[in-house]
Formats: C-alpha cells, structure tokens, sequence
C-alpha cells in the first residue's frame, strides 16, 4: 500500500488465536520520534485510519481454506482436497527506490529488487516460490528501458527458483512523468500446513539471529532522500548520486541501489533442519515494527545495537538528515535484513550452518505497557 511517497506494509497471514495483527505494525507499544519520516511525505497515522477502515472488508472475503488474519508477512490459503498443501502469497512494489534508478536510468537491478523483496515475505513464513507475475505501468514505453526491467526479474526468478509467469505492461499516457514507471510483482510460494513458521512457536529466552542487509534494500528512500539532498533537480540529484561521500566506498547511487538481498538459501537451511522458532523480513517499520510480528503476545526483542555494524550509509543518512536514532531502526532495517528466533541450544547448529547469522538478541517477556523491541545502546555512535 502506498501512502504519501512511500511503502507502508500491509501483509495477511497466520494469526494466533485471539490475536489480531493490523500493518504497518506500530507494535512497540511506545512513542518513537516520525517528524523526519513525515516530512519526507509518509503519514503512519494517516496509514493506520486507512487499514482499520479496510479490514473488516478484507476479511468478508474469507472461506475456510484463509488461514490467516490481517499481519503476517504473506497469505496462507489452503489447497482443498488433503488441506495439508499451503500456498502462500505476497505482493509489493519498489518504492521510491525508483526515483534513484530514473535519475542515473539504471533499471537492471529494480527487478531483482522486487522479485527478493516478495521471495522474503514468503520465507518468513516458511514457504518457498513457486512462481512470479509483475504489474509495469508506464506513460509511453521505453523498449530498452523495459528489456533492463524484465532481465531483473528474470534473474532473480532463476537465482530463487521461481517461474516468471508473466504480468502486465500498460501503456497510460499523461498519468507519468516522461522516463517514468511503477512496478509491482506478485509471487505464490507453497509449504506444507505442518511447516507454517508463524512464530507461535517462540519462547522467552529464544536467541535472535540477524543475517546481514545488501544496504536499504526496499524502504525508507522517501526519508533518506531527504536526508540526503536527493529531491532536487534531475542534475542536482544527478550529481550527488555520482558522488562518493566520505564515509562510503562507492558513489552514493551505487550504494543507494544495491539490490535486495534474498535469503532463501541461507534461512531455508535453518528451516528445513528444523532449527527455526519465528522469522521477520526487516522491511517497512524497521526493526521495531517488523520483528514483533513474529513474537506471540506477551513477548518482546531486546536487540544488542553492539552486536553488528549497521554499514555506513545508515550513519550518513541520521547525520545528514538530522534524524533521530529512534526513529532510524522505526524506519530502516539498520543492517539486518532478516532476523530469525532459535532455541538457545540451536545456535551453534544455525551458525554452523549459516555462518553469517549473527547472535544479536533475544525473545523477553514483555508487558501490555512495555515496548516490544528494546535496543541496548541506542544513542551510542
């Protein structure tokens, strides 16, 4: 769902019993700092009328093979026939990323964007791909551009396993600006209903595993456009992108469109060996929004900031912007972009495994008046 300049998250999935889960998740039960976020255009609170209004409607749709509620990362259906085949589904789109690929016309990597984005939302659930359809909306098409578009997705597909069906490519005169486009992609995955990883499984004193992020992957680019003087003209913003900033290794475009990363490979091993309790694709919300829609009621995150080195680009963005740190891990995914809850026995074995999962916290008891994520040393640069 769109709202103002950016993506707020609006997801269906299982649900526990007597729990209901709306997006975009304000789930920290505390106030946190959005005056950045809702100067760069994203009203959450405006968000939030909208999906209350919606969900009852959502749910009139309903027969007995939906699974799920309005809030986790992807919707169940159940095949009929044995009921124990699950399809799970998801769809989103790119954001204003997009702006930064018109700006430099690099669109090769937008659709690897997509495809990862929606083949995570799956993940968290368990499943994996089946197959992908995209939705591409211009105001006059651009073959060449097209083409750059369509590889992306291609790639991706092939990378996760995944079929590209097919979509929609539609032609809307004056409703874009010229070189302009939009982009959404679609994808079905399966799990067995026994599989389903929906977080009910989780503990108190559950160990939490974050897998690094290729960057910002898919959300926040409204704030960090701002931040980051990317809303001028198209030679300005040009310009600053071709640029290298101190602090980064490569110009600031490069770094900004570094591709979504797909975790399907590494977390699948820890999924198919059983080692999983709970897992939360770092999207729109952070990791204060985000990691609580896999805890049960009644439990929290308390992450160790110390635990892992947000890369650089985070830190150029809260110090250009002037943006809150709180509000940072309510908008970013601060360089974690999956996070997935273990049995403490189990993290020598998710770690032989995935070496690059890094212990970074774990599953508290949280109260009804008590934040559900807690971040020891927020503040510390």
């Amino acid at each position: 769902m769109e709202v103002g300049s950016e993506k707020l998250e609006v997801r269906t999935g299982r649900g526990r019993a007597g729990r209901a889960i709306v997006g975009p998740f304000l789930t920290s039960h505390f106030p946190l700092p959005t005056s950045a976020y809702r100067e760069a255009g994203v009203d959450i609170d405006a968000g939030n009328e909208v999906l209350r209004r919606i969900r009852g409607q959502v749910r009139s749709t309903f027969g007995p093979q939906v699974l799920a509620d309005v809030g986790h990362f992807g919707g169940l259906y159940a095949l009929p026939g044995d009921g124990e085949t699950v399809l799970v589904a998801s769809a989103d789109g790119v954001g204003t990323k997009l702006k930064l690929a018109f700006a430099l016309d690099r669109h090769d990597t937008i659709g690897v964007d997509l495809v990862n984005h929606c083949v995570d939302d799956i993940l968290a659930c368990g499943a994996r791909p089946l197959f992908f359809l995209d939705y591409f909306a211009t105001g006059a098409l651009a073959p060449a551009q097209l083409e750059a578009v369509v590889a992306g997705l291609a790639a991706a597909c092939r990378d996760n396993g995944c079929a590209l069906l097919g979509g929609e490519t539609a032609e809307l005169p004056g409703f874009y600006a010229p070189g302009e486009y939009d982009l959404a992609g679609f994808i079905v995955g399966q799990v067995r209903r026994d599989a389903i990883v929906d977080g009910a499984a989780v503990r108190e004193g559950d160990a939490l595993l974050g897998l690094p992020s290729g960057g910002l992957h898919t959300n926040g680019y409204a704030l960090a456009r701002r931040a980051l003087g990317l809303t001028g003209g198209p030679d300005e913003v040009r310009a600053a992108l071709t640029a290298t900033p101190p602090g980064l290794d490569r110009p600031l475009g490069e770094t900004l469109l570094a591709p979504h990363r797909s975790y399907l490979a590494p977390v699948g091993a820890l999924v198919e060996a059983g080692l999983v309790t709970g897992m939360a694709h770092v999207t729109g919300g952070g990791l204060v929004d985000n990691v609580p829609r896999m805890l049960p009621d009644g439990l929290g995150a308390a992450f160790d900031l110390d635990a892992w080195a947000a890369p650089p680009i985070f830190g150029l963005i809260r110090r250009w912007g002037e943006v809150d740190a709180a509000e940072m891990y309510r908008v970013f995914n601060m360089g974690l972009g999956f996070v997935v809850a273990c049995r403490p026995g189990d993290v020598a074995a998710c770690r032989e495994r995935v070496p690059e999962a890094l212990p970074v916290g774990k599953v508290v008891a949280a109260g009804p008046r008590e934040p559900r994520v807690r971040l020891a040393g927020l503040g510390r640069d």
